[in-house]
């Protein structure tokens, strides 16, 4: 990958908190708000192999309960007390059960100023797609899907291409818009082309899959966000925009858009708009692709925010395009800079559609115009986007075969420990493009899977027999690639020990008379093992020892009483359970 926040490994959420819905220009330099969550939510993530009956469990002696499950992510969306959020998150995150717990944090919406003049498309020229409109206008096997506050279906320059979507906040397939944000991104990125009337977006024959996620009032929850990525992916859509953001980063957003990722979509997302550096998710995510606006001049938006987590930059100011109710307005933020990206992504894909995730961002940066500082710079990323350059670079692109199986490792447990209770298994897994998913297998049998890293499990030894048992991992890419991890043994130890060990003084003899020097010799024996043997000499701790079944000790003896002396033993096994053992001897 390209982009400087890949190379670099980030792994910050851009969505964090879901910052600001519009995203749109008129508040340069403006401070971000403090970000806002559902004060009666949290959003917890359960290790791989937790069983719902346990998470039930877990959740109800924590005060709390499930409202939502996300299974892609292994996320739910739970209902607590507001006044006891804050214990209720501390108590779940020392669980060994759970693998994180956060904040649903909401999407903070910002004003849409219009431009009632209606100005012409600049933007299109600017960015050559007239030209590049001469390879591809697209195709509608490659779908867009626009996560926002829905689509107007009645609007002439969209109705026609509109996929049925879903609505995250009322839980059906009505996907209305309710603020009139969703009908303005759709129309940027795909309104129909060469139709005679009104707009054309970038992408004209593509279409658009609806996926609602705010409400009326424009917030919309992580939990939701996750949701409607994972929603998308898994109905085969490739091409997602997100036009919110926040300052707050979030795992579970990152999971959702390394889901996403690892099944070949690639999520754009808008920069925001407070003219500063800081970092906002998802677009500073990993895997995301982050866009910045720019002017008809082709300068940074004054509003547009900046930073080494933008990867590249579209226009965003005064763009002509569809409104709620059938008409048009002129809008400008970075919630539009990103559907106009993400419209070039879907022009790549359908000149194009073998070509990988990575190889669609590559071609959108290699060929983007470098309008700042040569090179990658923090205003554009790599450049503002060209259509046409992107698209005939796409033509003759080679997918790219990969042969290359991921690696797997178990991490913990090690080899011929012992486990009990809800045992904790850590794989670490890596691939040369990503990772899509681990499977834990127990003796050969499936255990669990988990989707999004850290690949975390936890195992209730409880429901199997004592014993040993053979623990492997297998990770897969997304080619189908895979590779097996060497095999971990453990022993399952869950029964109660009641057992005492037992010791004997083996050396010397009870009853003997000893010289100016002894060697006593100890031996036990235990139906676990044995943890630790004690020698006393007239009942002082003369020596110990852990670890063995057996202990000699050399004994001094020049410097006692003639007469009786006494010498006991004690061994001790791990469930604490202890024998003696005794014998007199005479100097």
């Amino acid at each position: 990958m390209r982009c400087t926040k890949r190379v670099c490994g980030k792994i910050t959420l851009h969505l964090g908190t879901l910052g600001i819905l519009c995203l749109a220009a008129g508040m340069a330099g403006a401070a971000p708000t403090p970000q806002k969550f559902v004060a009666d939510e949290l959003i917890v993530q359960f290790k791989a192999g937790v069983h719902k009956a346990n998470s039930d469990s877990v959740l109800k002696g924590a005060g709390a309960q499930e409202a939502e499950d996300i299974p892609q992510l292994r996320v739910k969306r739970i209902k607590v007390p507001a006044a006891a959020r804050t214990k209720v998150k501390a108590a779940l995150a020392k669980n060994p059960q759970v693998s994180f717990v956060e904040e649903n944090y909401l999407a903070e919406p910002t004003a849409i100023p219009n431009d009632t003049s209606y100005a012409s498309q600049w933007h299109l020229p600017k960015i050559a797609a007239p030209a590049g409109w001469d390879i591809s206008t697209g195709s509608s096997s490659v779908d867009i899907a626009i996560l926002d506050s829905g689509v107007d279906p009645s609007h002439p320059d969209l109705a026609g291409k509109l996929l049925p979507g879903f609505n995250f906040v009322l839980n059906n397939a009505d996907t209305h818009d309710v603020t009139g944000h969703g009908t303005k991104v759709a129309g940027s990125a795909a309104a129909m082309g060469n139709n005679g009337a009104g707009v054309a977006g970038v992408a004209w024959k593509n279409q658009v899959m609806p996926l609602v996620i705010a409400d009326s009032t424009g917030y919309a929850t992580y939990s939701r966000m996750a949701s409607a990525i994972t929603y998308a992916a898994d109905h085969g859509v490739r091409i997602i925009n997100l036009s919110y953001g926040g300052s707050t980063s979030s795992s579970t957003l990152q999971n959702a858009v390394n889901y996403a990722w690892n099944k070949g979509a690639i999520v754009f997302a808008s920069a925001a708009n407070y003219n500063t550096s800081t970092p906002y998710y998802p677009a500073a995510c990993t895997n995301a692709v982050s866009v910045s606006a720019t002017d008809a001049n082709d300068a940074k938006a004054s509003f547009s925010n900046y930073g080494p987590t933008i990867d590249i930059a579209a226009p965003g100011v005064s763009i002509l395009t569809t409104a709620n109710g059938g008409g048009y307005a002129s809008v400008s933020g970075t919630s539009f800079s990103s559907p106009i990206a993400a419209g070039l992504g879907a022009l790549i894909l359908s000149v194009n559609p073998t070509l990988t995730s990575a190889q669609v961002v590559d071609i959108i940066t290699s060929n983007a115009d470098d309008i700042g500082t040569p090179g990658f710079d923090q205003y554009f990323g790599y450049g503002r986007i060209n259509v046409l350059k992107s698209l005939t670079a796409a033509q003759s692109a080679v997918p790219i075969s990969d042969a290359t199986a991921p690696t797997a490792s178990i991490t913990s447990p090690t080899s011929s420990s012992t486990v009990k209770g809800n045992a904790a298994v850590a794989v670490a897994a890596s691939d040369n493009v990503g990772v899509a998913k681990v499977e834990l297998r127990i003796n050969g049998a499936l255990f669990a899977t988990a989707t999004t890293a850290p690949y975390a499990f936890s195992w209730d030894t409880t429901t199997t027999v004592d014993g040993s048992y053979s623990l492997e991992a297998v990770a897969f890419d997304a080619a189908g690639n895979m590779g097996q991890s060497s095999a971990v043994s453990v022993k399952v130890s869950n029964t109660v020990d009641t057992i005492a060990p037992t010791v004997a003084i083996t050396s010397p003899a009870n009853g003997a008379t000893i010289g100016t020097s002894a060697t006593i010799s100890i031996a036990a024996s235990d139906n676990v093992g044995v943890s630790r043997i004690e020698i006393y000499i007239d009942g002082k701790l003369a020596t110990s020892k852990t670890g063995v079944s057996s202990l000699s000790y050399i004994w001094n003896t020049r410097k006692i009483a003639a007469g009786a002396h006494t010498i006991l033993s004690k061994a001790f096994d791990a469930a604490g359970n202890a024998a003696t053992a005794s014998i007199t001897v005479y100097k």
